[in-house]
């Protein structure tokens, strides 16, 4: 297990009142955020199945993943197996489990829009690791 600590601020500096330029290729691009208090990105997995995705990750405080393009899975422990739930346009999901993601047409073909806190810890564990006692 390993854990990241996220400390406030957590995000770029972003112009306001104009479109943020999001780049290609990358799991995770923060783009803005409020101090103390959020921050947003896009998430675009360059896993294609749930075997390429070793290790989940929990945060401590809830996220908020919305589809924009494509399609994407999450991977989510719930304490005794790792389910798999195909993200939908339009439909938010907030995530508090250990978790992974990845995009069955391909690497990078999905983008989500992610919320979550401006400073957090994560725990990275294999899915055994996250098992119930």
């Amino acid at each position: 297990m390993r854990t990241v600590t996220v400390r406030s601020p957590s995000f770029p500096d972003a112009p306001t009142e104009e479109p943020l330029s999001i780049e290609a290729g990358r799991l995770w691009q923060v783009l803005c955020g409020d101090g103390g208090h959020w921050r947003l990105g896009i998430f675009s997995p360059e896993a294609t199945s749930p075997e390429d995705c070793p290790e989940l990750e929990r945060h401590s405080c809830p996220e908020l993943f919305l589809l924009l393009e494509g399609r994407l899975t999450l991977l989510l422990h719930d304490g005794d197996q790792v389910v798999q739930l195909p993200l939908e346009p339009g439909r938010p999901v907030l995530v508090r489990q250990p978790h992974a993601g990845f995009c069955p047409d391909g690497p990078f073909t999905g983008r989500a829009l992610v919320v979550e806190r401006d400073a957090f810890s994560t725990e990275y564990r294999d899915a055994a690791g996250w098992r119930s006692p």
